[in-house]
């Protein structure tokens, strides 16, 4: 049997504005330059910005997206199966850490 109206058949997930994106961004390389020098994978960053009670983020993919955009951005780098932050967002933590 098909729906009447196929756009209504499931509901689907909002996609994520830039500036929900550019939060969950700066909570990640934030939490990652806090960890540091603490070594965690990708899971593990995940696990902990999704379990806050209520938390900020909504399950799926939003840390993993943040990370992959902040690597691509020169900020985080994936080494050996962990996420680091590269020296020059280290150099720009301790600059704003001042």
């Amino acid at each position: 049997m098909s729906c009447p109206e196929p756009t209504d058949c499931a509901e689907r997930d909002p996609i994520p504005t830039t500036e929900e994106n550019a939060n969950t961004e700066r909570a990640v390389l934030a939490f990652v330059l806090d960890e540091h020098p603490n070594r965690l994978t990708i899971p593990e960053v995940s696990l902990a910005m999704n379990a806050k009670p209520g938390g900020a983020f909504e399950p799926g993919d939003a840390v993993e997206r943040a990370i992959r955009d902040l690597v691509g951005a020169a900020l985080l780098r994936c080494e050996g199966g962990y996420v680091v932050p590269t020296r020059a967002a280290l150099r720009f933590h301790r600059l704003e850490s001042d």
